[in-house]
């Protein structure tokens, strides 16, 4: 999974990124780099670690979390066409998209507003995604009017029921409504998934916090009542300085400034949550693996994440849960037991399945 990092300047994007990925990006002067940095969080998952004494494989692979910290574009935010170009391009082939908004006071890094108000730099971020979501739809628009002047009879119908969804699209993002949660047919889904429109994507809000407010962090939250967004208050410059530390020192740290769960750990569960992923396992004496899966994906489609010829030549899979197979022991226990179920290709993948994959090409 891809997550993008994005925000307005001197937000703490990159202080965040430090801290979900336990890198080193600079986080002064960033806006005078175009590049963005990118790091990656391996997923800690205890189901994993109970699996490998099942298979004693030469190596245990992790899910993982790609994390992509962009800066500011070159128009900047608030201008309302602020997304566009090789910025826009990243955006749109995230899987989510982390909005960072800063609620710390700091008098040597100066807002970019000369203020600092977290729910106005929410709807800023939120209505740069809609304008550039209404920029795409309505060039979109205006060519296939131009196409339908010297469409075929045959390609009329298709013409106009392009226009027709783009048309209730447009009025969704007019008066402000994301297109997450939308209710659109599968088949109308699927067409404007080739879009990437930016207001579809799963969000995460990250509320930026100074230390003093870790205590009013659950508080702060409630102060977001954003539909279809998940909202997290961290304190980014805290948690790139734990991250930075040796895992004893950094759990005593923790639990003596109450700094709770770590953003690492936090940002990978809400980034699952938000994307609505489930994670499944494979096995055998070569590696143990945990693979990520849409909810509702079905075993077959689940198969070629693994490999493109498992789904090409799928024929069942084999499936028990993590916690029945670590239960037994071994496969040859849970197979004795009746836990090994048989399934075809429709059945929906559930969080915590463990896949054998019987193919044939």
């Amino acid at each position: 999974m891809d997550a993008a990092i994005i925000g307005l300047p001197r937000s703490g994007k990159s202080t965040l990124f430090n801290a979900v990925t336990r890198g080193a990006a600079q986080v002064a002067g960033y806006g005078v780099r175009a590049q963005p940095n990118v790091g990656v969080a391996k997923v800690a998952d205890a189901r994993l670690d109970a699996l490998a004494p099942i298979y004693r494989p030469k190596r245990v692979v992790p899910a993982e979390v790609s994390y992509i910290d962009l800066p500011p574009p070159p128009e900047g935010f608030g201008k309302t066409r602020g997304i566009s170009g090789e910025y826009l391009n990243h955006l749109q082939r995230a899987d989510v998209l982390v909005i960072v908004v800063r609620a710390f006071d700091d008098p040597a890094v100066v807002h970019v507003d000369d203020s600092v108000d977290p729910l106005r730099d929410a709807d800023t971020m939120l209505l740069e995604l809609a304008f550039a979501d209404l920029e795409i739809v309505e060039r979109r628009l205006a060519r296939l009017a131009d196409s339908l002047k010297g469409a075929r009879a045959s390609e009329r119908d298709a013409v106009m029921k392009e226009q027709a969804l783009l048309a209730r699209v447009k009025e969704r993002l007019d008066v402000g409504e994301r297109l997450r949660g939308a209710p659109f047919s599968p088949d109308d889904a699927r067409l404007l998934d080739g879009f990437g429109l930016l207001t579809a994507k799963p969000v995460i809000l990250v509320v930026n916090i100074g230390e003093e407010h870790l205590g009013a962090a659950a508080e702060m939250t409630s102060w977001f009542d954003l539909p279809m967004v998940e909202v997290a208050a961290l304190c980014g410059a805290l948690e790139m300085d734990l991250a930075q530390m040796d895992p004893a020192e950094e759990a005593e740290m923790r639990q003596g400034l109450g700094a709770g769960e770590s953003g690492l750990d936090r940002m990978i569960a809400l980034s699952h949550k938000a994307a609505d992923l489930v994670t499944f396992f494979t096995g055998n004496d070569n590696e143990v693996c945990a693979r990520t899966a849409p909810r509702g994906t079905e075993a077959a489609r689940a198969a070629g994440r693994i490999h493109s010829d498992f789904e090409r030549g799928f024929i069942r899979a084999e499936v028990i849960g993590a916690a029945d197979l670590a239960e037994c022991g071994s496969v040859a226990e849970a197979r004795r037991r009746g836990l090994l179920r048989q399934e075809g290709r429709a059945y929906q993948v559930r969080d915590g399945d463990v896949l054998n994959v019987l193919f044939n090409v």
